[in-house]
C-alpha cells in the first residue's frame, strides 16, 4: 500500500530537506546495532514482554533512525524523547508493552492514532499484514510516511488528520492503538473495531492517565487491564484537546 493520503499535501521541498538533516545519525552501525539489542534484552525481555513477534520486531527496527540528531545517542535509552513539535517517542518498554498485549496475528489489520515518529508503526508492519496510521500535525506524518517508505514498508499507510474520527472506509481493524491520550475513549474508534477485536488506548486528564487495554465482545468493550501512565494529549487539528 504505502499510499499517503493528505489533503494539505503541497508542503514546500524544503521541510522534508530540514527534517531529514534532523534526522541524521553519527555512530557506527555496530554500535547501533549492539546498543539495540542490549535495550531488547534489558529493557524488554526482562521485564517480561515475551512474544517473539515483538521481540523479534524491536530487535529489527532501527529505532535511531526514528528520532532527531540531537537525541539519535539516547535513541535506545530506557525513557521517551522528544521528536518536535512537542510531541515525543515512546519509551521503549511502553512500545513492547502496548504491541504484545494486543495479541495480534500476522493476517491482522491494525490502526494506529498517532503516528508521530513512525517508530511504532514500523514495529506494527513487521508483525501484521496492514497498518493504518494516522497523525494530526502534517510536518510528523509528512517525515514518518517518507523514512517508512525509504525503509520499504509496503504494508503501512499514512494519513494526515484527525485520529479522533478514525479510518471508517478502512474498517473494521482487528487492532486499535493509541498513542496519545483522549478524555474519553472516541466513539469512531469503539465503531471501527471488529468484534472481539482489541484496543489499546491512554485515557485521562494531562496528568491522570490509564492505559486501558479493552476487548470488543457483543458490540461493546470490555476492560481487561490498567496501567498508570502520561502520554501527549490528543488534538484535533487546531490543536483543542479532545
Amino acid at each position: 500500500m504505502n499510499t499517503f493520503t493528505n489533503s494539505r499535501l503541497y508542503k514546500p521541498v524544503m521541510m522534508l530537506v530540514l527534517l531529514t538533516t534532523m534526522f541524521t545519525q553519527y555512530l557506527p552501525a555496530q554500535d547501533y546495532n549492539r546498543l539495540r539489542n542490549k535495550m531488547v534484552d534489558e529493557q524488554i525481555v526482562r521485564r517480561g514482554i515475551t512474544s517473539k513477534p515483538v521481540v523479534d520486531a524491536m530487535r529489527a527496527v532501527e529505532r535511531h533512525r526514528f528520532v532527531p540528531a540531537n537525541v539519535v545517542k539516547e535513541a535506545y535509552n530506557d525513557y521517551p524523547l522528544p521528536i518536535g513539535e512537542g510531541q515525543t517517542i515512546s519509551q521503549p518498554y511502553i512500545v513492547g508493552y502496548m504491541t504484545e498485549a494486543l495479541s495480534l496475528k500476522p493476517t491482522d489489520r491494525v490502526l494506529e492514532i498517532g503516528t508521530g515518529s513512525g517508530y511504532q508503526a514500523a514495529i506494527l508492519g513487521l508483525i501484521v499484514s496492514e497498518v493504518y496510521t494516522i497523525e494530526v500535525i502534517d510536518a510528523l506524518g509528512v517525515r514518518a510516511e517518507r523514512l517508512l517508505r525509504e525503509l520499504g514498508y509496503k504494508n503501512i499507510e499514512v494519513r494526515i488528520g484527525d485520529g479522533y474520527a478514525g479510518w471508517p472506509e478502512a474498517a473494521p481493524f482487528d487492532a486499535i492503538i493509541v498513542t496519545c491520550s483522549p478524555t474519553k475513549i472516541p466513539q469512531p474508534l469503539q465503531e471501527q473495531l471488529a468484534e472481539g477485536g482489541r484496543m489499546i488506548i491512554p485515557v485521562g486528564e494531562q496528568y491522570t492517565q490509564e492505559l486501558i487495554l479493552l476487548k470488543k465482545e457483543k458490540g461493546n468493550l470490555k476492560p481487561i487491564s490498567r496501567l498508570p501512565v502520561m502520554f501527549v494529549p490528543m488534538r484535533d487539528s487546531g490543536g483543542k484537546r479532545y
